[in-house]
């Protein structure tokens, strides 16, 4: 499926497996022509620091972060866009895991997971209400808020959000099948998982 997150000026694709016990994929891009001049000319500068070379075969989808990166122009995107800031700190790579709550043998709500992880110590991200979706669109979600992790940049380490972990419950379509996509309302809010 395709999706658009218009206030965050991003569009997005997911890929699945003909296997559906395989994971899902779920690649978002920003629309960088949309943002402003600034965050253009920060973007353009990261992208001409970054080797070709490195971009070939399917390596560069987990290769990290390709260039160096001032904290200060790491704090100009994170003004306007908590997507390009966590891109750029820390590159090309995956920030989150869902796990599948179908799939789970303690538990099988959304909302029991979640209070496993409040009671456990975890923040969970309340964007949007901690449990996103329902039955009724086929797709509940929850997720972690990120921790922060020690990232480097020019000036030195500093601490960020990193990645999180997403929580979805699938329900049957009329065919009786697990519905397999994406609620854009909900990952909209998903997003927001690695605001700092």
């Amino acid at each position: 499926g395709d999706y658009l997150f218009e206030s965050k000026k991003l569009v997005a694709k997911h890929y699945e497996h003909p296997d559906p016990n395989q994971p899902k994929v779920f690649i978002s891009e920003l629309k960088v022509e949309e943002c402003s001049s600034d965050l253009q000319q920060i973007v353009a500068k990261l992208v001409e620091q970054v080797d070709a070379s490195k971009l070939q075969g399917h390596e560069f989808l987990f290769g990290g972060r390709l260039w160096d990166l001032s904290f200060a122009d790491f704090q100009v995107l994170a003004k306007e866009s908590e997507y390009a800031s966590w891109l750029a700190a820390h590159g090309y790579g995956a920030n989150h895991f869902t796990v599948s709550v179908n799939q789970l043998n303690k538990f099988d709500e959304v909302q029991a997971v979640n209070d496993y992880l409040n009671e456990s110590g975890f923040t969970i991200n309340a964007s949007g209400g901690e449990v996103k979706g329902s039955p009724e669109v086929l797709l509940e979600q929850s997720s972690t808020m990120a921790d922060k992790v020690p990232v480097s940049f020019v000036e030195g380490n500093e601490m960020i959000p990193g990645g999180f972990y997403e929580f979805a419950k699938r329900y049957a379509m009329a065919n009786g099948e697990l519905y397999t996509g994406f609620v854009a309302a909900s990952a909209d809010k998903i997003f927001e998982s690695t605001n700092g």
